[in-house]
């Protein structure tokens, strides 16, 4: 049997960046640092935000930068939908 290395420490320290794959529910008013919205995204999630005020400006800080990594953002009601790259919103029940 061959001998390998295994840094059980170091392994551990890089779970924090794998993706978690979950939906977040959230509220946008402003509260919320758009880098927190961007990580969030950036580990995989699809997040379901509550919008209260006006979008333009609630998502102004982290929409660019969500699409120009291939997320996609959707406003739906009175929610913004935004996904992860690689996970597309499907509209055909609309």
């Amino acid at each position: 049997m061959a001998d390998f290395d295994l840094d059980l420490r170091e392994a551990e320290a890089q779970l924090d960046d794998m993706p978690s794959d979950e939906v977040v529910l959230g509220v946008l008013d402003g509260e919320t640092e758009d880098t927190e919205w961007v990580q969030s995204i950036t580990q995989g999630n699809v997040l379901v935000l509550s919008v209260e005020g006006d979008l333009n400006e609630l998502a102004a800080g982290f929409a660019r930068e969500i699409k120009d990594m291939g997320g996609e953002l959707m406003h739906f009601r009175d929610f913004l939908i935004i996904t992860p790259p690689e996970t597309a919103i499907n509209t055909d029940r609309l």
